[in-house]
């Protein structure tokens, strides 16, 4: 089986078919959030270091750490978040930026495996990108889309994922290691989308042996009660047989699918996790106490 480990100085994540879902917090990133990129613009990164710290809290297992502000000193801007986020997080970081300069600079302060996000399968992209995470030992993520955009073909996204796949594997950098996402539209401007990507990542996973990503919130982008259908997108392709997502764990409804996802899919042993997370610790008779002496409950609905 297909595993993917990404680290950090002292903790390690590893993405995989049989292992439980890896939520990537989404929240150290300035696209569409002015104040935050006002802040870092001006060197205050005190809203980064409480958002790392909040989504960890949260129940985030690695983060995704993005400095892209028009106009600004992108790979200082990254690099400086990565250790501020170190120092108050153990989590494994995903290193996100378009930017191969900025990439390189977050790579020089990063300590232990990153996961890269991301590279596409655009050929110039590829051969600046793929030579970084083989000369770093790192991950990365593989987006869907090449020269032509984001194709409404699944077969053609699929075909793309592929190329990244065959052209990673020529820089030496293995299967394990590349993290792919297959792209989701908001279902609200194309109402297929869920089932495309659900039909794609079970391709990913059997024809290629590769992990899954996803930025999350996009499928529910523009609509109402939007925690409600991502969490629910997200429990369904689990089923699919999705490894992880970049997403928000600060959404109850969301966090809840997963976690429930993980134990239908047989992911969380003994629904150890669930328990963790749910049980009620001032419970002390009624359905808990015959649980505990092994007794059954017949019965319908309640």
């Amino acid at each position: 089986m297909t595993e993917t480990v990404i680290s950090s100085a002292t903790k390690e994540v590893v993405i995989g078919f049989d292992r439980p879902f890896v939520m990537i917090g989404e929240r150290i990133n300035p696209t569409g959030r002015k104040l935050l990129a006002e802040e870092m613009k001006n060197g205050d990164f005190s809203r980064v270091e409480a958002d790392a710290i909040a989504q960890v809290e949260a129940g985030a297992h690695m983060l995704d750490v993005n400095a892209g502000i028009p106009l600004a000193d992108e790979p200082a801007l990254l690099a400086e978040a990565i250790k501020l986020v170190q120092k108050v997080t153990d989590v494994p970081l995903a290193i996100d930026s378009s930017i191969i300069e900025a990439l390189e600079a977050g790579i020089a302060v990063y300590e232990g495996k990153p996961l890269i996000n991301s590279v596409t399968g655009e050929n110039e992209v590829m051969e600046r990108v793929l030579p970084l995470v083989a000369k770093h030992g790192a991950a990365v993520v593989a987006i869907s889309n090449d020269e032509t955009g984001i194709s409404e073909d699944p077969d053609v996204r699929f075909e793309v994922a592929k190329k990244i796949v065959n052209a990673a594997a020529d820089h030496g950098i293995p299967k394990e290691d590349v993290v792919v996402d297959p792209l989701v539209m908001p279902i609200g401007a194309m109402g297929t989308a869920g089932q495309q990507v659900f039909a794609l990542v079970r391709r990913l996973r059997e024809e290629l042996g590769v992990n899954t990503t996803c930025g999350a919130s996009n499928v529910s982008f523009g609509l109402p009660n939007r925690h409600a259908i991502t969490g629910t997108y997200l429990s369904m392709a689990i089923g699919a047989g999705m490894t992880s997502a970049i997403m928000s764990p600060m959404h109850a409804e969301v966090k809840t699918a997963i976690m429930a996802a993980d134990v239908l899919a047989g992911h969380d042993e003994n629904c150890a996790a669930w328990i963790r997370e749910f049980r009620d610790p001032n419970a002390g008779g009624g359905e808990g106490a015959a649980r505990r002496r092994g007794g059954r409950r017949r019965g319908g609905a309640s």
